[in-house]
């Protein structure tokens, strides 16, 4: 069975016209939201990296222990 929209034909300038209609109804964030959201993410990316540095030294530690008593 056929669906409704397949049997549609498109239009590419009626798809321009709604796609600029959702554009208008979107909140953009502000200059200052943005720069504030990427340091935020800068942060909290060099604070997993760090942890995941230290977790794989103590695994590191831990199997070299393991494996070679030293």
């Amino acid at each position: 069975m056929a669906s409704k929209t397949a049997s549609r034909s498109f239009n590419p300038f009626q798809f321009i016209r709604e796609v600029r209609q959702e554009t208008a109804k979107v909140t953009w964030p502000s200059r200052n939201e943005t720069i504030i959201t990427t340091v935020m993410v800068l942060i909290m990316v060099a604070l997993t990296a760090m942890f995941f540095f230290f977790v794989d030294a103590i695994l590191h530690w831990v199997v070299n222990l393991v494996i070679y008593g030293k």
